[in-house]
């Protein structure tokens, strides 16, 4: 009965986990509400945008007969001027798109509303960035993500095994072997697809997802090591501490941060701080 709770613990703490990392990074939508009284547009302003085609900017708009909406963009981190692209009305849905750009490219981007002689900007402050990438085939990508966070389960429950005085090592097996193959091997496979890089991290670049999973890896092949050799019970059970607490942490760290970001002035992708520090 005590593992089964154990169990269910674990899985509740990985989800949440995973719910956290997720809604503090740098590519979760923008999700607000304008309401003017006479006028209600809910919108979900996305910032990313994967695979081929153009990224579609859809506003729900509830009442607003003469309303019309324009999208202004522009590349991130250029001086050029904003575009403006009229958006269209159908049905209860304003539409736009924004165009293409090449693998880890960002487009800047706002939008105006146009209601009763008044003029609404959505959101009303600052800009929306959104980064483009490849489209990553689903078993490429779903084997990533579920192993991913069957390792993070793992570690979690290593945790709550060390805390109960269980027996862990098989637990640190299986957590070791997942994070090898979903982090240090799917991981690249993902990333290639989707920025036409196989690694950003160290030490070819200072991508934080690539640099995160290969600190997990070293502190869990440093606790995998241990757990395999006989004797010396202090240590392993140090090496597994040290490493649960640095899986926790990794994934404290919000999703996509310091991320791919192609330079458009060297038409290059840049990675590490400049990809998500403020633009000049």
């Amino acid at each position: 009965m005590r593992k089964t709770i154990l169990w269910v613990l674990a899985f509740t703490i990985t989800i949440g986990l995973a719910i956290y990392q997720k809604k503090t990074g740098p590519t979760w939508p923008v999700d607000d509400t304008l309401d003017t009284g006479s006028l209600h547009v809910a919108y979900s302003l996305e910032r990313s945008h994967g695979g081929e085609g153009d990224q579609e900017v859809t506003l729900h708009v509830v009442d607003g007969q003469d309303l019309s909406g324009t999208l202004y963009y522009k590349r991130y981190r250029t001086e050029e001027d904003w575009t403006p692209v009229a958006m269209l009305r159908v049905d209860t849905n304003l539409t736009g798109f924004l165009p293409h750009q090449p693998p880890a490219g960002k487009l800047a981007y706002f939008i105006e509303i146009q209601h009763q002689s008044q003029v609404h900007r959505l959101p009303e402050q600052g800009e929306v960035v959104t980064r483009f990438k490849g489209d990553v085939p689903i078993y490429w990508l779903l084997p990533h993500i579920v192993l991913m966070f069957s390792a993070l389960m793992l570690a979690v429950r290593t945790g709550l095994g060390i805390i109960f005085r269980e027996d862990i090592r098989k637990l640190v097996i299986i957590a070791f072997w997942l994070l090898l193959v979903g982090g240090m091997i799917l991981g690249p496979i993902v990333q290639k697809y989707a920025f036409d890089e196989f690694w950003t991290g160290v030490p070819y670049g200072f991508d934080l997802t690539d640099n995160k999973t290969l600190i997990a890896f070293v502190f869990w092949g440093i606790a995998f090591l241990f757990t395999m050799r006989e004797g010396k019970k202090k240590w392993k059970t140090l090496s597994v501490i040290v490493a649960v607490v640095v899986m926790m942490a990794v994934y404290l760290i919000p999703h996509s941060t310091w991320g791919s970001e192609y330079d458009y002035s060297r038409g290059t992708v840049v990675t590490g701080q400049r990809a998500d520090s403020p633009a000049p």
